[in-house]
């Protein structure tokens, strides 16, 4: 049912996933109040394009613009616009780039400012969750297994999961199978093996779950209004620990830094 990738392969797709992190290291520096998600987009597009890649999202599916750029209450696929960062605002950037074949896929959410403590909760249980997940990608395990790690933290801390959108196989596409939901039971779904490769992508609501779309087509917003937080890492699966093609630690550098 899907594609297993080959030792050269996870290869390729780490170098695509790891300009995918450094793409989103260089916007780190630019999430301050006053700037436009649009200029965000364009330093994003000119950074992809001078280390020898494509933006893998820009025309797929005739999506506009290089980066998701979807703030506070947009769950995912904010397209990047004259809107304004202010302080205490919360930004998911899910980027894609398609270099030597292979598409890497990965998503961070800064804060701008002075953000609210349950907010800055919701984002920090949001990567605690990515992790949790990560830690079930392994040969042997099933789709379910991340799906309930993802879950059960959430909820635990009063948070919900997004279920109409999901993770996701990742290699000459960027979209292939398995679907990787965010919620699940234990030991049910695809059997996980060795060579799998895909994208884990926690979307967290600090309210209720339910999720509405833009008449733009591409943006999703929390029915409520209320934050969401959005973390994304490509891994291969192995057969003790599932290995991380893309890199948070030179963003959370980047960050640290602002």
């Amino acid at each position: 049912m899907f594609q297993l990738k080959t030792d050269e392969e996870v290869e390729l797709l780490r170098q695509s996933n790891l300009l995918v992190s450094a793409t989103l290291s260089t916007v780190a520096s630019l999430m301050k109040p006053g700037i436009t998600t649009l200029e965000i987009d364009r330093v994003a597009e000119e950074y992809i394009r001078d280390h020898g890649g494509v933006p893998g999202f820009k025309g797929y599916s005739g999506y506009p613009a290089t980066l998701c750029v979807s703030i506070n209450d947009q769950v995912v696929h904010g397209i990047p616009s004259k809107r304004v960062l202010k302080d205490g605002d919360i930004v998911s950037v899910d980027c894609g780039v398609l270099m030597n074949g292979f598409n890497g896929d990965s998503a961070f959410t800064f804060t701008v400012g002075e953000v609210k403590p349950e907010v800055l909760k919701l984002v920090r249980v949001t990567k605690e969750c990515l992790y949790l997940g990560i830690a079930q990608a392994v040969s042997g395990k099933r789709i379910g297994d991340i799906g309930d790690a993802i879950q059960r933290h959430a909820e635990i801390n009063g948070f919900s999961v997004v279920r109409e959108m999901v993770g996701h196989g990742v290699g000459r596409h960027l979209h292939e199978p398995p679907e990787v939901p965010n919620y699940g039971k234990p030991g049910t779904g695809e059997v996980l093996q060795n060579g799998l490769t895909i994208a884990i992508e926690p979307m967290i609501n600090l309210g209720k779950r339910h999720i509405n779309q833009d008449k733009d087509g591409w943006t999703i917003w929390t029915t409520d209004r209320r934050p969401s937080a959005h973390f994304e890492h490509s891994v291969a699966v192995r057969d003790n620990m599932a290995d991380v093609l893309s890199d948070f630690k030179i963003i959370e550098e980047a960050v640290s830094k602002v």
